[in-house]
């Protein structure tokens, strides 16, 4: 999949999707369908920075998450002040100049430019090809909304955010060096992996899910947040693999929350908290 920085094109008539995507949840599933229908090659428009709530994905993530469902490029904007102030017109004048679209797709409540003043209406008056707009998705009686999944995301709900999702809610990073205490004191060993300042973090917690590696994918018990029993409070993202053993320290792993357990707590002893751990574990077999 390619990444088209500010002035880079993409070579080949293409079917485009329009939207500020940082992920892709059941509401575009629609635009998605419509759009590899088309059988072109698909792109996408994503937003980065500045957003309210964080990014459910940051751009490293959504490389993993876009490719994932098929998309070939990505045309990539920064939400920076000269973004902000960008008109509308301009905006379609800039990305058509470099983006051979021969469909357009969009959601109905898609808003660009400046002022957010661009509207669908104006878009099929612009775009030089078909523009097909498709009503907004609901779940539950509700707009399936990025905003929503944040929400649940902030809350906890994992599992209510992945049902949404058409990629499941993770944490990417490299896995850096922790404190040492998991193996040697508590006989689980960690990876650690930092918490990305721009991205969505789920509630603080303990959570059953797993984590994907190099070596494969292992169940995994995640503490997001920091670890007070050893008096750090830096928040971090710290899972212990089931059933791994080896070394990941530089390497990129994939974090997947999907069961909230338990809040995190400070514990009297390593006994304690290991005695915890146990029951940890045991949580990820239960269904």
């Amino acid at each position: 999949m390619l990444i088209l920085r500010e002035g880079e094109g993409f070579p080949d008539p293409c079917a485009l999707l329009l939207g500020g995507f940082d992920g892709l949840h059941a509401g575009h599933a629609a635009l998605l369908a419509a759009a590899h229908g088309t059988g072109l090659p698909v792109g996408i428009t994503s937003i980065a920075g500045n957003k309210a709530g964080g990014e459910l994905f940051t751009a490293r993530e959504r490389e993993y998450v876009f490719a994932a469902q098929g998309i070939a490029f990505v045309a990539e904007y920064l939400f920076s002040d000269a973004f902000r102030a960008t008109p509308p017109e301009a905006f379609l004048r800039e990305l058509f100049a470099r983006v051979q679209a021969r469909a357009v797709f969009c959601g109905e409540d898609f808003r660009f430019g400046k002022d957010a003043a661009g509207t669908p209406a104006l878009l099929r008056t612009l775009a030089p090809c078909p523009v097909q707009v498709l009503p907004l998705a609901e779940a539950d009686g509700e707009k399936i909304a990025t905003s929503r999944i944040k929400g649940m995301v902030a809350a906890g709900d994992i599992a209510g955010a992945n049902a949404l999702l058409l990629q499941p809610y993770f944490i990417g990073g490299t896995v850096e060096h922790g404190r040492h205490v998991g193996g040697p004191v508590l006989g689980f060993p960690t990876l650690n992996v930092a918490l990305p300042a721009q991205k969505t973090p789920p509630k603080e917690g303990v959570y059953a899910g797993r984590v994907q590696t190099s070596a494969g994918e292992f169940p995994a018990v995640i503490n997001v947040g920091a670890r007070p029993t050893f008096g750090v409070a830096e928040k971090k993202a710290e899972a212990y693999l089931d059933g791994f053993s080896g070394d990941l320290y530089g390497a990129q792993v994939r974090i997947f929350p999907e069961r909230f357990l338990r809040p995190v707590r400070r514990f009297e002893s390593a006994a304690a908290l290991k005695k915890q751990l146990e029951q940890d574990k045991e949580a990820l077999h239960v269904p």
